[in-house]
């Protein structure tokens, strides 16, 4: 078993490479995105500012230099393999124009420092250098400047010089957002509080209450506690939670005043004592809980009754109650260790509330948590903010279905995965 373990384990990183590769191609050729954005903020802007439509649109160079921004400049595949870290990008990267006939140029090379060697007048390195065809990087004295590269473009007559790094996800960078320019690492660490919160605290009471009452439905089926509970559960199933929430905020939140109605918090929760921290987080978190865990209740509640019901007629508990053991005994016994077994198959989803999420509960209650920040990066054609929530909630849904694997095993001796 520890060799299937192992296999599936192995199995991440080519998981994760196709889901990311099908993702990063399907999202480049669909039209529209962050260039084109800002090709029509600019149009807007001429128009606005001369009054008429001035027919201003960005120059070549600057759709260009865009593209190179957004390191949608290269081929599908390269520009994947460079976001993948497989491929160096071109970091620092600037262009030198060379005068018709040459085949040199001269320039002042500009490169970011990293943050702890900025000074306070200066956070840039200035190098002097001289440029050949062979893509040499020289100082005035001429020798090679270490970590720079040329290329030479005749047909454009200059030089484009940059600085190749491995700078991808496999070297632990997601990138900076093409909308926000922030981090997207950064980005997602600031949401994930708020999806741990509503995540967590979902799937716990969730399965605490609905695994007992799937047990008082399966021993008291079919009486008036099964059927009534039935209703509800089934109406809450069929209730969408954001129809649900919106319910909630009307009449609990705006007219009865007894929730807030919105956000996670307060905006004096930074000045608030332990206490008054917990209420306010209890106080803003319940209308929301109660649309995130009411979808799942039906679930788990008829899956748990189902599987009790199935293994109390099987012949293992009616020979454990004909050789004198108490109902209580078969039941808690014998015939509830093994109806979990199908319940802990779900129990790996609890991974994925670092990214758990529901864009229309979140906007209903207005919680800028992790589900609207996936969805304002697809209405923005975030490319960066896409591949890194998508590359997280993939890694974290293999995760947990490897975790379901190994909880069914050790809660049934008789499983062994080969």
């Amino acid at each position: 078993m520890t060799a299937y373990f192992i296999r599936r384990f192995l199995l991440i990183l080519p998981t994760l490479v196709g889901a990311t590769m099908a993702v990063y191609f399907i999202v480049r050729m669909a039209p529209g995105g962050p260039v084109e954005a800002m090709m029509r903020q600019a149009m807007a802007l001429n128009a606005k500012s001369s009054q008429r439509d001035a027919g201003g649109s960005l120059s070549e160079e600057q759709k260009e230099q865009l593209l190179v921004h957004f390191k949608f400049d290269k081929p599908y595949l390269i520009g994947y393999l460079m976001w993948l870290g497989a491929l160096p990008s071109e970091e620092s990267r600037q262009v030198i124009k060379v005068e018709d006939g040459k085949k040199e140029a001269s320039g002042t090379l500009k490169r970011l420092l990293p943050k702890a060697e900025w000074k306070p007048n200066n956070a840039y390195e200035l190098i002097e250098a001289v440029l050949n065809e062979k893509g040499e990087v020289r100082d005035k004295s001429g020798n090679l400047v270490p970590g720079w590269k040329a290329r030479f473009e005749p047909e454009k007559q200059r030089f484009v010089v940059f600085r190749p790094e491995f700078n991808g996800l496999l070297q632990g960078n997601l990138g900076i957002s093409t909308r926000y320019n922030d981090p997207v690492g950064g980005m997602m660490l600031e949401r994930m509080p708020v999806s741990i919160f509503y995540g967590l605290i979902s799937f716990v009471l969730t399965y605490i209450i609905c695994i007992p009452l799937g047990v008082v439905k399966a021993i008291k089926h079919r009486s008036f506690l099964d059927n009534a509970s039935s209703i509800l559960i089934f109406i809450g199933y069929a209730v969408p939670g954001f129809v649900l929430g919106s319910i909630l905020v009307v009449y609990l939140a705006a007219r009865m005043g007894w929730f807030p109605t919105g956000g996670f918090t307060s905006e004096n929760f930074a000045d608030m004592g332990f206490l008054e921290k917990a209420w306010d987080l209890v106080h803003h978190g319940a209308l929301p809980l109660v649309c995130y865990m009411v979808g799942s209740f039906a679930f788990i509640t008829m899956l748990m009754k189902n599987n009790l019901m199935d293994n109390l007629a099987s012949d293992y508990v009616r020979t454990a109650v004909a050789k004198g053991a108490s109902f209580r005994l078969a039941v808690v016994g014998h015939a509830l260790r093994n109806s979990l077994i199908p319940i802990a198959t779900t129990l790996g989803g609890i991974v994925t509330i670092f990214v758990a999420g529901s864009i229309l509960v979140e906007r209903v209650f207005d919680i800028n948590g992790f589900g609207m920040l996936s969805f304002q990066a697809v209405l923005d054609r975030d490319v960066p903010l896409m591949m890194g929530i998508l590359t997280i909630d993939v890694f974290l849904i293999m995760l947990g279905n490897i975790l379901s694997d190994y909880l069914v095993a050790c809660m049934d001796p008789r499983i062994r995965f080969e």
